[in-house]
């Protein structure tokens, strides 16, 4: 038997280290699928529910091991349901490659079933998308491809039709009007000119107050960001995707920054006279120093991410790590005052989280599961959280160890993330324990139908332990908030209010374990339960909506809001305005009263 294009395909592929492709069959591309069953598994296959879910894995699997992630669909319907998660990946600047089917050539242009123009649904969110025409046309489709993707930490496309991946496969000619590409990608040192090292050390030694930001940009350069930082005696925050950039040991890492942040990350870049931000693009700019109060360094791979969050008086492109060793020696040794004063903000930042967590709340304060995690988690575990107000105590209350990996949809801020990205990690990792903490939201939105990928695969993983920590407060909880506080309106439950799923009972139906708590003393109890189980998971935890998800500080504005809220009638007045309270005041009131 002649070799197909399909069959080509998957070779090319193999050749270009991929291994693991995330996916749903569909007779579009079934060319594929088929040269897959042939190459005897050399490309693991794994099965999802969903197209979307295959994205959001094929991103997760770049955030997870540096690899390109690979996801596969049918065209038509199958092909438009992948957007969301390869937008997740552009957001965050993910390499990854998506496989489409498409109809047959010969219909194409007919209105013909399932026939889109996928090459215009994918323009925006692809770096490089392309349709294949001919057999020798595919060689150089998949070479380009995957060249972009990795060189630009981007998404490719690449679409099939049916009829073209059956058929035989053709070297291209060597012709006028054909090409010859080849395999492989090396990523270049990328650093800065000496000249713009000196000025930015110029910048960063003049200042007496300087703080550090970093976000995933600075995830493999946790040594040099610690140097840089003890030389300069800075404090350091952390935006969401550079979690665990940093571990939390360190007493002068002030945690997340912003919306989800910490306190003392809210003081240190408040009081600071330098900023120095390594590999994030943070994005909400009030939460940086007032601009004209702070001199400013930024280094950044992505010459485009420079400048454009905190006006920076010197932009160095290049790699964190490569760039913060060759800075190093050039940074003058600096007094403790301001790094001593930055670990008080810290100190007390953490009994602030500790003493919201510990208040009552009814049934379970939702701070308390993730506090209560925290010194439970393996030292190896990976953790990732869905957007919602579960994200809140994933940012703030979890601790980061060295060796641990987090993340999250970050700049799309999706929801629905949380499992598949728990689902690519275990893949990716099958000997490490994962977390997903993911709000009730989320799980009913699409969360719940990927427990059944899990139950499929779970006996292939080396360690069995994979838990999804359900938070079920019957609310879209964080834009509740947001409408209490940002829209000065009271709660609108038609759109808010949501059914309650007993999701731990749907996890025993299909196989895995379900652990239900509604009693705060228990929480902690409930965990050990999770991590010493002989298989994944459903870990519900019944908490309270009415726990606000308190940002750093609060503005005027934001007490305006919520007191213009509460005159017009909130439906959960009472309760809310308890809950407030009781946050406000954890650090004052005694235990028994708060």
């Amino acid at each position: 038997m002649s070799k197909t294009v399909g069959d080509f395909f998957v070779e090319r592929l193999y050749d270009w280290g991929v291994r693991t492709i995330f996916g749903y069959p569909g007779d579009g591309i079934n060319g594929v699928l088929g040269a897959l069953q042939r190459s005897k598994r050399k490309i693991e296959f794994i099965q999802v529910r969903h197209e979307e879910m295959a994205a959001f894995m094929a991103s997760a699997h770049a955030k997870f091991t540096g690899e390109p992630g690979v996801c596969l669909s049918t065209g038509g319907p199958g092909a438009a349901h992948m957007v969301t998660g390869l937008y997740d990946a552009k957001m965050d600047h993910m390499p990854v490659l998506a496989i489409c089917g498409q109809a047959p050539r010969t219909a194409r242009g007919a209105h013909y079933t399932q026939e889109l123009n996928l090459d215009r649904l994918f323009q925006d969110v692809a770096d490089y998308v392309y349709e294949a025409e001919a057999p020798s046309q595919v060689r150089h489709l998949v070479d380009r491809a995957m060249r972009t993707v990795l060189g630009r930490n981007g998404v490719g496309v690449l679409i099939l039709p049916g009829d073209l991946q059956e058929l035989p496969y053709e070297d291209p000619p060597r012709k006028h009007g054909s090409v010859q590409s080849g395999i492989g990608y090396a990523k270049p040192r990328v650093v800065p000119h000496e000249v713009d090292l000196r000025r930015a050390a110029e910048v960063l030694n003049a200042g007496k107050k300087v703080a550090i930001l970093v976000g995933a940009g600075a995830l493999h350069a946790t040594d040099e960001v610690i140097a840089v930082a003890d030389r300069l005696q800075a404090g350091a925050a952390k935006a969401l995707l550079g979690k665990a950039a940093l571990p939390d040991d360190l007493p002068w890492v002030t945690g997340s920054i912003g919306i989800l942040g910490t306190k003392a990350s809210w003081e240190m870049m408040t009081h600071c006279d330098t900023l120095l931000m390594i590999g994030s693009g943070f994005p909400y700019a009030e939460f940086l120093p007032e601009e004209g109060k702070a001199r400013a360094v930024q280094i950044d791979i992505d010459p485009t991410m420079l400048s454009i969050r905190y006006p920076a008086e010197v932009n160095l492109h290049g790699d964190s790590a490569e760039t913060l060793r060759l800075l190093l020696p050039l940074l003058d040794q600096k007094s403790d005052d301001w790094r001593r004063h930055v670990e008080g903000e810290v100190r007390d930042s953490w009994k602030l989280l500790e003493n919201r967590a510990l208040v009552r709340a009814n049934p379970i304060n939702p701070q308390r599961v993730a506090w209560e995690l925290s010194p439970q988690l393996p030292a190896d575990a990976i953790v990732t959280s869905d957007s919602g107000s579960c994200a809140n105590w994933y940012a703030r209350d979890l601790r980061v160890q060295r060796g641990q990996m987090y993340s999250l949809s970050g700049g799309l801020a999706s929801m629905g993330a949380a499992v598949p990205y728990a689902i690519a990690a275990k893949f990716a990792h099958p000997g490490r324990p994962v977390i997903a903490m993911v709000g009730d939201g989320a799980m009913q939105m699409n969360n719940m139908a990927e427990l059944i990928t899990v139950s499929k695969y779970w006996r292939l993983w080396q360690d069995p332990r994979w838990i999804v920590c359900v938070f079920n407060n019957g609310d879209l909880n964080q834009v509740t908030w947001e409408q209490r506080v940002m829209e000065d309106d009271p709660k609108f439950e038609a759109t808010q209010k949501i059914p309650d799923v007993p999701y731990h009972k749907f996890g025993e139906l299909i196989g895995l374990r379900g652990i239900y708590c509604d009693n705060p003393e228990e929480v902690a109890i409930a965990w050990r339960e999770a991590l010493a189980a002989d298989r994944p998971v459903v870990l519900e935890f019944k908490t309270d909506p009415e726990v606000p998800p308190l940002p750093s500080h609060i503005t005027l504005e934001q007490a305006k809001s919520f007191m213009e809220t509460v005159v017009k009638g909130d439906p959960k007045e009472g309760s809310m305005l308890a809950g407030v309270a009781r946050q406000v005041l954890s650090g004052i009131l005694p235990k028994d009263k708060s």
